[in-house]
């Protein structure tokens, strides 16, 4: 059993420290037809209501998306996502001082985004799909979350293949990052993801995860989020709605393993889990667990 190597993730002048266990992104979707909770929350007082909700139960980071991008998802133009995302963006920046983060590879959300006060841009695309993107984040000081997705939302299920997929998104993520620094992002700023269930297969996704800490070679914080997805319904049989338990397992099996940064739905229940997995293994390495 190991833990992650702590590291900071500077996003904006806040400087994110991530030491025995990971940091905690709740996911909210503004969205009509996100796979898991699409529609819950399109109303912007919804939103913030659960945004604030996930911040009561433990989040470090809230993650505003207004784009789907789950299989087969249609495109959202940027007015549509602006639409959804700005208001409940600048609401909850007027509630709390929780970092946000703005799910988008557009860079005109971006720039509205950053200019309402998020400090994170969690990019599908790793800032490769708007030739605008990379210099917006570059500009605001902002951290970022490259992702690796083989395809597109619509196609990227379709047919994914790899000779070696652990090998393959892992210099994919080392390169991209590299690329950036070379056009000017300070790699401090940067956190790579390696997309769980973007373009992979069950068998693609298990690999991935087993060999989680491969990824964290380059020194960057992982991202991972797996919450609710499907491969975990491949698994257990279970629908959407019914994937706490999956998902909770297999964030147990992240945080054992190297994952820096755990993008979840259900915060509290997640946050339960770290807390006592992180204790548990402090009590192994006799130290501390930092609670009384």
């Amino acid at each position: 059993m190991s833990g992650n190597q702590a590291v900071e993730w500077i996003c904006r002048g806040r400087t994110l420290r991530i030491g025995t266990g990971p940091l905690v992104m709740g996911v909210l979707n503004v969205t009509p037809d996100s796979f898991s909770d699409g529609g819950s929350y399109a109303g912007p007082e919804d939103a913030v209501r659960r945004g604030m909700q996930m911040v009561e139960e433990g989040a470090d980071i809230l993650d505003i998306g207004g784009e789907s991008t789950r299989p087969g998802a249609a495109a959202v133009d940027a007015k549509e996502e602006l639409r959804r995302v700005l208001p409940v963006i600048q609401a909850l920046r007027k509630e709390t001082d929780v970092c946000l983060s703005v799910d988008t590879s557009k860079a005109a959300v971006a720039r509205e985004a950053l200019d309402a006060g998020v400090e994170i841009v969690n990019d599908v695309t790793a800032l490769g799909g708007d030739v605008d993107m990379c210099e917006t984040v570059r500009r605001s000081g902002a951290g970022a979350v490259l992702m690796h997705m083989q395809g597109t939302p619509r196609t990227m299920q379709a047919n994914p293949c790899y000779n070696d997929v652990v090998a393959e998104v892992g210099a994919f993520l080392a390169s991209r990052a590299d690329a950036l620094v070379e056009k000017g992002l300070e790699r401090e700023r940067l956190a790579i993801d390696p997309g769980i269930g973007f373009g992979k297969t069950l068998d693609h996704n298990l690999k991935l995860l087993a060999q989680l800490q491969s990824l964290g070679i380059c020194g960057l914080p992982v991202v991972v989020g797996l919450s609710r997805k499907s491969f975990l319904g491949k698994l257990t049989g279970r629908e959407t709605e019914d994937r706490l338990a999956g998902s909770l397992a297999a964030l147990a099996y992240c945080v054992m393993h190297g994952a820096h940064v755990m993008r979840v739905h259900d915060v509290k229940e997640s946050v339960d889990v770290i807390r006592t997995i992180t204790s548990l293994m402090a009590a192994g390495n006799g130290e501390s667990a930092g609670v009384e």
